[in-house]
């Protein structure tokens, strides 16, 4: 039997891999938009979004091991989070649209929460675990929203 601990590894590595599946006029289109000028952190996005997946796994393998009840409904909910998050960048990219990634930002959070009220009285260090992607997601969702209004034909 495969542990819990590698099995969600290697399902949220393969969810988080599948979000970078982008052909370079995609990635052309998202370089050439233009950003907040507050935006100095911009080369630290993909190391926060690295601490935000192990940080979500850990979550999740806690959750497991504390063994709930409903198990399966909160392994499927972290996945569907996830796939949500991880579908901000080729969707944003493919429909060139700064407001469907604005839609995906805002609508990942809202799954966020419901998944952190579900977890915390499953494990509360679950639960804390979730933390970083609860404070980053409306970051990252603030800035897609500002740069729709820096690159109003993106919308």
């Amino acid at each position: 039997m495969i542990p819990s601990w590698l099995l969600i590894g290697v399902v949220g590595f393969l969810v988080a891999l599948a979000g970078g599946l982008l052909n370079s006029r995609d990635v052309r289109w998202f370089a050439r938009l233009r950003r907040p000028d507050w935006l100095t952190f911009e080369r630290l996005i993909p190391l926060i979004w690295t601490i935000i997946y192990i940080c979500g796994a850990i979550s999740a393998y806690l959750v497991w091991e504390a063994q709930p009840a409903n198990r399966w409904f909160l392994m499927a909910f972290y996945l569907l989070v996830e796939l949500t998050i991880t579908a901000y960048t080729p969707v944003t990219c493919k429909l060139r649209s700064l407001k469907a990634g604005t839609i995906i930002g805002g609508t990942g959070f809202f799954l966020g929460c419901l998944l952190a009220l579900l977890v915390f009285p499953v494990s509360s260090w679950a639960g804390i675990l979730l933390l970083p992607y609860l404070i980053w997601s409306p970051i990252g969702t603030y800035v897609t929203w500002e740069m729709i209004h820096l690159n109003p034909r993106d919308v």
